[in-house]
């Protein structure tokens, strides 16, 4: 059952017939049969919401069930009345309850007419309130809710007349004053009024509390009291405080309209003024404004023919459409981006070798080879008028200067330098654009390049090259082969512009770390400069430099607060921050400037002198580094001070630099000869290690002439450190020796490493990485290397003070190997 409170109305003003016959006094025995037409007993319906008031008429929902069942049978009565009392309680279900979870005072209303619903079932019954009612008891072995009733009515005594109808007329100029200000129920208010007679203050009471938005307790209050000057004057309470409550919410409307008003007054004045403009020619409508600064733009560049014939056509398309028209910003868009690009500016390249030196140098320390090859591109570039169809691979571990050669590159060309990621990009329509018919759509990120530096030839770095991926939505590694083919990137074609753009002009730097993972086609396309990592010299002389003078300025000292010795930026570099390019060691000096920076300030509180004259400075020591920096992360990369028998120490290569790796072996007693192998070895080492055996195995004889092969043995070899991943086929030869070692008892000759492919046959391969592998040997403090013959031509390539030092060995079978690892006889040396 539900109760419609909101379309709670008056009885309808009764016809002109019907009120000339009320106008005539009712005899005592009328008014004594219209009590009798009420019976002492009542089927009660249950209000959860709000309650009724006697004198009103309105209609309630009866939903399918025992209440709908009870409706049935009031309308089969004669009198056709119930009972409609509130609940105590508002969540109670009306299903399962007594009487006693009812208010004992209610209304008796009469049943008007009945609706049935077609939907779902039950009627929709209007219902007229006719006075209050009290329950007295519950009405025993009744099927339905019923209960024994006594009716109230209303009486004022002569005394009390006076004061009552100064509440009524207090009541009316209130109603009237809520009505200005809420029109809800204005016409009902208005019958009312009409028709109401003073004479009857209570049902004047009950009225206005209905209009009222009070809570279901005040209204039941007011329902429970029989005394009408105690409930006129409730009722008029709760009246004052709907009106108050109506003013606030008039006064709230009434700034909102204003604000309103307000900002709808000056967008007319703003549109009147711009039509006076237009009119006298003072100012043009945005089509013209768009017009006007496409062409503008047009006028300063060199537009090619082919794409001049696309944006005229766009320009006359524009100039019909409505402004309004979806297809107008579309379209204003798309010329937005053809015009602003730069076609035909160029940026005036620098071809002074001397100065492109200079600043070469002063951004980078060493990289010798590197600036090389960059001078030559400008050497290039000044015979042939610019430097064009170059695309620079970059490759080399983290922190090695990868990205700040690229921006040297671009001042020493004097070129606008733009530089974008495409590590994990999986979507080709970043390089190549969105097509116009998507929502959103835009250029990819190198007509956005030209967009943002201005220029037809800027130098633009393509970032992580090697962590592209490839989804359903394309796969951008093989976008940028057309991008990055100087046979084809003359003639670009971005999905969006849908018009060929030169990107000949520009200078493409790619950076990677690796190159195992960039497609081969992608590969071909580049020319590769590998940037292998600094020594301890090429690092103290960075950080002395270019690091402590960059952070000690950009923290707000001074040189004369702060240094730091060659000592204790070698202690840095080798106990916190070993690794191939220099960023560890740059956050470390940063930590160092940090806590420098607050033994400043701590000392300048406790002093009002200068700041010069009082502050003491420090000298970063490497005593002092503990203090700073706390313990040493690493220690030395040689486990062994003198090497065992079964152990020797191999060079790998990894994405972070060079590395020393020792092998070990053991041998243990078992019922067969077996090898396994541990280290979280790849499966090109697993191989190498099964190499190693077989080829020692078939050569024990020529090696260790009278040793039996590991008779009932089981040899464990073992790669620290255990939890890295390690694969490659280098450490063959490295793997032989230690098994050599192990089978005869005979340690290798100290301070050695060594590195190398091995065959079956003995044969020793070329591999790669050689200057990573040899500045980790000098890290390590190893004197004697083996190295492949083949890799001699890598070696003589390395600068001098790389090699100087250095027992370096050169060997092609591995017979030298074993002669130099044992001291037999001495192989090739440089």
């Amino acid at each position: 059952m539900k109760d419609d409170d909101e379309k709670k109305k008056p009885k309808k003003a009764p016809s002109k017939k019907t009120k000339a016959k009320t106008k005539k006094k009712p005899t005592d025995k009328k008014l004594k049969d219209k009590e009798q037409s009420f019976p002492n007993k009542l089927f009660v319906l249950p209000l959860t919401r709000r309650p009724f008031f006697p004198g009103m008429a309105a209609p309630l929902v009866i939903e399918p069930g025992e209440y709908y069942e009870v409706l049935k049978d009031i309308a089969r009565s004669d009198d056709k009345v119930l009972g409609l009392f509130l609940t105590k309680d508002e969540d109670v279900n009306i299903y399962k309850m007594n009487i006693d979870e009812l208010h004992e005072v209610g209304v008796v209303a009469r049943v008007l007419r009945i609706v049935p619903l077609e939907q779902g079932g039950g009627a929709q019954v209007v219902l007229s309130m006719e006075k209050r009612v009290k329950i007295d008891g519950a009405v025993k072995n009744s099927k339905y809710l019923q209960a024994k009733v006594s009716y109230h009515e209303d009486k004022v005594s002569e005394q009390e007349s006076k004061a009552i109808k100064a509440y009524s007329i207090s009541i009316i100029s209130t109603i009237k004053e809520l009505l200005k200000l809420n029109p809800l129920f204005k016409e009902e208010l208005q019958i009312f009024l009409g028709h109401s007679d003073f004479t009857e203050p209570g049902r004047l009471a009950d009225f206005a509390v209905a209009l009222t938005t009070a809570s279901r307790e005040e209204l039941q209050d007011v329902v429970e009291t029989f005394n009408v000057e105690d409930r006129i004057d409730k009722a008029l309470l709760l009246l004052k405080k709907e009106l108050d409550l109506s003013k606030l919410q008039s006064s709230i409307n009434q700034k909102i309209e204003a604000n309103i008003s307000k900002t709808q007054r000056e967008f007319f004045l703003r549109e009147q003024l711009k039509t006076i403009k237009k009119e006298l020619g003072l100012e043009k409508d945005d089509k013209s404004c768009d017009l006007e600064k496409f062409e503008e733009r047009l006028s300063k560049r060199i537009v090619p023919p082919d794409v001049m014939k696309v944006i005229t056509e766009e320009m006359e398309k524009l100039s019909v459409l409505d402004i309004q028209s979806s297809e107008y910003s579309v379209c204003r868009s798309y010329l937005d981006w053809l015009t602003i690009i730069p076609w035909g500016i160029y940026s005036d390249e620098s071809d002074n070798l001397k100065e492109a030196q200079k600043i070469l140098d002063e951004d980078h320390y060493g990289l010798k080879d590197i600036k090389e090859r960059i001078l030559e591109f400008i050497s290039v570039g000044k015979l042939t008028g610019g430097v064009k169809g170059s695309i620079i691979c970059l490759v080399g571990p983290p922190g090695v200067g990868k990205t700040s050669i690229g921006k040297s590159v671009a001042r020493a060309l004097n070129r606008k330098f733009y530089r974008f990621s495409v590590g994990g990009m999986r979507d080709e329509a970043e390089i190549k654009g969105h097509r116009r018919t998507y929502i959103g759509a835009m250029p990819g990120k190198l007509i956005q390049a030209l967009k943002t530096s201005e220029t037809m030839n800027p130098v633009v770095m393509l970032d992580e090259v090697d962590k592209m991926g490839s989804s359903y939505q394309g796969d951008p590694g093989s976008a940028l082969l057309e991008v990055l083919d100087p046979e084809q990137n003359k003639d670009f074609l971005d999905h969006y512009l849908d018009v060929r753009c030169d990107l000949s002009d520009v200078l493409f730097i790619v950076t990677a770390n690796v190159l195992d993972t960039i497609p081969g086609p992608l590969r071909d396309r580049m020319d590769i400069l590998r940037l292998s990592g600094y020594i301890q010299n090429e690092k103290v002389e960075i950080a002395t430099k270019y690091l402590i003078p960059r952070h000690r300025t950009e923290m707000g000292l001074k040189a004369q607060e702060v240094s730091f010795s060659k000592d204790a930026i070698r202690e840095i570099i080798n106990g916190y921050a070993r690794e191939a390019g220099v960023r560890s060691l740059e956050k470390n000096i940063k930590k160092i400037l940090r806590k420098v920076a607050v033994n400043v300030v701590k000392a300048l509180e406790k002093t009002t002198k200068k700041k010069q004259d009082k502050i003491k400075k420090t000298s970063v020591s490497k005593n002092l580094l503990k203090e700073f920096l706390g313990q040493p992360v690493f220690t030395s990369d040689k486990f062994y001070e003198k090497t065992p028998p079964g152990v020797v120490m191999g060079l790998a290569w990894t994405a972070m630099g060079g590395a020393t790796l020792y092998i070990e072996t053991i041998r243990t007693s078992s019922e067969k000869t077996s090898m396994k192998l541990t280290g979280q070895a790849g499966d090109v080492m697993k191989e190498s290690s099964q190499i190693a055996w077989s080829y020692l195995k078939s050569s024990v004889s020529e090696f260790a002439p009278g040793k039996a092969f590991f008779e009932k043995e089981e040899v464990h070899l073992h790669i620290p450190e255990g939890a890295t991943p390690k694969d490659g086929p280098s450490a063959g030869i490295t793997m032989i020796t230690a098994l050599l070692s192990l089978l005869t008892n005979k340690p290798v000759k100290q301070n050695l490493g060594m590195t190398g492919e091995v065959t079956l046959t003995g044969k020793v391969l070329p591999i790669g990485g050689v200057r990573e592998k040899l500045i980790a040997a000098r890290r390590s403090g190893v004197k004697t290397l083996i190295f492949p013959k083949d890799n001699l031509r890598d070696f003589d390539e390395l600068p001098d003070y790389l090699k100087k030092g250095l027992d370096v060995n050169f060997v092609d079978h591995y017979s030298q190997v074993h002669h130099i690892a044992f001291d037999k006889k001495r192989g090739k040396s440089k």
